[in-house]
């Protein structure tokens, strides 16, 4: 089945008030376009989860796309600094941050699925974010008496993936790490693909591989080159530091938009639903 849409078909399936999981860790493999058309299709009140986010969160929480994020870290590498658009979106009340480990984000989509509603978490014990966070609840191992704490299953209606090659039939391989997307893609709801490369179908069997997402989990598949930058993408592009500099400067929703209008579907050369550059 030919799965192979445009971006903009791809993003105009995603709800208003959604779930939704994003893939990539911090700033690399970030499904930057797919975020980038969500600003300019003017996505409101998405529910994000991401266990270490940057620039993907920053910049929808700076459209007004945001009702909350659950993730373990939002902030930008080192040099990057903080990543200031959510955190004055959480400080001034436009958007939850619901306070989260890295581990907590994972588990609760393990839980997911395994179709279960809750996965304890030991290490919850110790600190304060049960204090903080309603999705965390005491709970009494049946077994042995002992006091652990659960978190509750996290079910993204969609998420969203960048990979390196993808078939038209939705069957996806990620190069070098592959952060959290696998999981995602199997606790998630629906999957959308955006990908560098359309490989021929059936490449991962001919090349004796398997796809770390299989084609009946995918929805639909976008052909974006360079869809992660300005974050990296392994085996493809580095960070864009100039446009990711660029961004961290803008201040208001105008210059959003004028930064959108530069650096969006078609910077870099993406077209969002060609047929792709084969590659065998």
């Amino acid at each position: 089945m030919d799965k192979l849409i445009s971006l903009r078909e791809a993003i105009a399936s995603v709800a208003d008030g959604s779930l939704v999981a994003l893939g990539g860790n911090v700033l690399h493999r970030a499904p930057m376009a797919a975020c980038m058309e969500l600003a300019r299709q003017g996505r409101r009140g998405l529910r994000l989860v991401k266990t270490a986010g940057a620039m993907d969160v920053d910049l929808l929480c700076m459209a007004g796309c945001v009702a909350s994020v659950d993730a373990g870290f939002i902030s930008y590498e080192t040099e990057y600094s903080l990543a200031s658009h959510y955190r004055r979106a959480v400080q001034e009340g436009r958007v939850a941050g619901n306070e989260h480990a890295c581990y907590t984000v994972i588990s609760a989509l393990r839980a997911a699925s395994a179709g279960i509603p809750f996965m304890p978490v030991k290490g919850l014990l110790y600190g304060d974010l049960p204090a903080v966070n309603d999705y965390f609840a005491e709970v009494t191992d049946p077994f042995s008496g002992q006091k652990l704490y659960a978190v509750r299953a996290i079910r993204p209606d969609v998420c969203i993936v960048h990979v390196q090659k993808a078939e038209r039939n939705g069957n996806a391989g990620i190069q070098g790490p592959k952060f959290d997307d696998v999981l995602m893609s199997r606790a998630s709801g629906r999957v959308i693909v955006t990908a560098e490369t359309i490989v021929p179908d059936r490449y991962f069997a001919r090349n004796g591989q398997d796809a770390d997402i299989p084609h009946f989990l995918v929805e639909a598949v976008v052909h974006v080159p360079k869809g992660a930058a300005p974050c990296s993408c392994a085996g493809f592009y580095e960070i864009d530091r100039t446009a990711l500099d660029a961004f961290k400067a803008l201040k208001t929703e105008a210059e959003l938009a004028a930064y959108l209008a530069v650096h969006g579907q078609d910077t870099y050369g993406r077209k969002g639903g060609g047929n792709g550059r084969w590659e065998w």
